[in-house]
């Protein structure tokens, strides 16, 4: 077999990412509705708004409709030409946003009030988690916030197991064979590696925050609201 540690957000998968990704991750378009209305909270006159990982730019274009009423705009990153291309397409008719193709490591961040990581920082490697997340703390105005999910590890051995057996039946419901789960088991080696929720925490804390709340949480999927 050949299928470790290949996948890859290019290609084929721009095409049908949207509908992938809402069989892979439960409640995932309930999770950008959330985030929308944390943004209510956060986003004031001529706020920047931050979207990390913005791929097919679903989530970004309802937050530049959100940041134009306060004459806000929204930065949209990702790392992969062809998402920003879709993200783009998607996002037509938004003058408000601002694309960049780049590595979060590599951007030059505005001092944002409103920064969004939806699903992107597991993807990153570990090692480079901590700067990531620095920068971010470092970018948010005071009183700005961080909305975080992630795919997160169970804290023992026991409990890793149930959640993996939940979504894998999961899974199955979604109409994936046993073939396809493991084949996309395999591609993801080293290309998605979730922390545990205290692992997350620690990147937070590290990072300087101090207010944290749960804000979403599905087995092994939690959304996160830091606020600085």
């Amino acid at each position: 077999m050949h299928d470790n540690a290949t996948w890859t957000f290019d290609g084929d998968i721009v095409g049908q990412f949207d509908s992938h990704i809402e069989r892979s991750v439960p409640l995932y378009a309930h999770g950008h509705q959330l985030v929308l209305a944390i943004s209510d909270y956060f986003i004031g006159p001529e706020s920047w708004v931050v979207d990390v990982g913005c791929s097919t730019g679903q989530l970004t274009q309802q937050l530049a409709q959100r940041a134009a009423k306060k004459s806000g705009r929204v930065l949209a990153v990702d790392v992969v030409p062809a998402m920003i291309e879709k993200a783009k397409d998607t996002c037509q008719g938004h003058s408000n946003i601002e694309f960049v193709c780049a590595d979060a490591l590599a951007i030059d961040w505005p001092q944002a009030d409103f920064i969004v990581a939806y699903y992107t920082l597991q993807f990153i490697p570990p090692k480079c988690r901590q700067i990531v997340m620095d920068r971010i703390y470092s970018s948010l105005n005071w009183g700005g916030a961080l909305v975080w999910f992630e795919k997160v590890r169970a804290p023992d051995a026991r409990f890793q197991d149930i959640m993996t057996g939940i979504y894998t039946d999961y899974k199955v419901a979604q109409g994936y064979n046993s073939d396809e789960i493991l084949k996309k088991s395999r591609q993801l080696k080293q290309v998605l590696s979730p922390f545990s929720t205290q692992g997350n925490c620690d990147l937070l804390t590290r990072a300087g925050f101090v207010d944290t709340m749960t804000v979403f949480k599905h087995v092994c999927f939690e959304g996160v609201l830091a606020i600085k």
